[in-house]
């Protein structure tokens, strides 16, 4: 079985990694000249990490990964208002969770997929010939390649679905707001948020901070706005936009890097009816981006690439093993993205009343039982997608199936 992968990001390397594991031909393409080294903290737990589990990169992606105390949010002059600590997470997910810089997650990926995977950078995808019984990709050095199945693992931009489904406009559900990610040298401040998760408290934007091993400190910020557009200049529109913000806030800003060294987008989701289309398929957020306000994109990305190979392994057709594909996922995907959308108004306060009910909740929520409860709705629902894959698990070789 050949499959053609579009996208070299944390989805495509991981359903590379599987695929690969049971057999098949695999060629992954990316538009990219080379890894990507923008992109912000996350906290990884969930099926994606029973997923990382059960294909051998877990212990690399908590070398990789950062010990966290706490979350605090921050006054305009630097001060504590209110915190929690990490450890609350942790019980609810029984210490199955590691922070991690999304760089260093898909790192960790790349290293576990082999040699026999051909990966083709700075190449991006032209035209798809869809058809019932395989699929024709046209590439942009003029090459093609003839394939049983091509997955979309390009983002929440995808090149793929639009080609195969439709304009993205019809998928897309923006959430009200634009966030950015880079990093900067600053020895004092490192210093200072070393251990820590620091947010500002502050109404309708926020800068977080967090210390990298390099002593550079990554900056994650997110702010409201009615317009999806993103601008011509990130730079010029995140220092704007920030400007008013105390504390490290206007170190930060002098030192942000220029535009093609920051990460900057829309904060959205994709909702779709169907994630596939003769054997054309989407993962990842390029299916069913959750969006940050949900926590757990790269989480859902690395489930969803599991699952897929899971279902192409153990079926006697593609067809049947896109469906199941789906029928497994997708209930799980709704949940996290319903959970995004009744967030919003507390991930960042839209008045000073939300911002005072924020800090009164955090406070709360170190009393016992209360700490508890906060932390498993931050959580939300866990599932046993993976686990029960695995223990089923045939290891069926794609290149005999199908």
């Amino acid at each position: 079985m050949k499959v053609v992968i579009c996208g070299a990001g944390i989805a495509g390397l991981a359903l590379a990694q599987r695929l690969d594991a049971f057999g098949a031909e695999v060629v992954v393409v990316e538009k990219a000249p080379g890894p990507r080294t923008q992109g912000y903290m996350i906290d990884f737990f969930g099926p994606g990490y029973d997923a990382a589990e059960a294909m051998g990169v877990l212990p690399r992606i908590r070398e990789l990964g950062y010990h966290v105390e706490e979350m605090t949010y921050r006054d305009h002059n630097g001060r504590r208002r209110s915190r929690m600590r990490f450890a609350q997470f942790a019980k609810i997910v029984n210490g199955r969770l590691v922070s991690i810089m999304r760089p260093d997650l898909e790192r960790a990926l790349r290293e576990h997929v082999s040699d026999r995977v051909e990966v083709r950078h700075a190449t991006k995808l032209t035209r798809i010939d869809n058809r019932t019984d395989g699929v024709t990709v046209t590439l942009s050095d003029d090459s093609t390649i003839e394939a049983d199945l091509l997955v979309g693992a390009d983002g929440i931009h995808s090149t793929v679905r639009r080609q195969v489904f439709g304009p993205e406009p019809q998928f897309l559900r923006y959430l009200g707001f634009h966030t950015a990610a880079y990093s900067f040298d600053d020895a004092d401040i490192h210093a200072q948020v070393t251990g820590q998760f620091c947010l500002t408290d502050t109404v309708n934007r926020q800068m977080g901070f967090y210390a990298l091993r390099d002593q550079r400190v990554a900056v994650f910020t997110v702010h409201r706005t009615p317009d999806p557009a993103l601008p011509a200049d990130p730079r010029a529109a995140i220092r704007h936009e920030y400007a008013a913000l105390g504390w490290a806030a206007p170190r930060a800003l002098a030192a942000c890097p220029p535009p093609e060294q920051v990460y900057y987008d829309q904060v959205a989701q994709i909702d779709m009816p169907t994630w596939s289309r003769d054997r054309v398929v989407l993962i990842g957020d390029a299916a069913h981006a959750v969006s940050l306000l949900a926590g757990q994109g790269a989480s859902l990305g690395i489930t969803g690439a599991y699952v897929l190979a899971e279902h192409l392994s153990r079926t006697d057709t593609i067809e049947t093993a896109l469906q199941r594909y789906e029928q497994a996922l997708r209930p799980v995907v709704t949940d996290k993205q319903q959970a995004a959308r009744d967030g919003t108004r507390w991930f960042i306060p839209a008045t000073t009343r939300q911002l005072r009910f924020r800090r009164a909740a955090l406070k709360l929520a170190r009393l016992p039982v209360i700490d508890r409860y906060v932390a498993a709705a931050l959580v939300g629902k866990s599932t046993a997608v993976i686990t029960n894959l695995h223990a089923t698990s045939r290891q069926t070789p794609l290149s005999n199936a199908m």
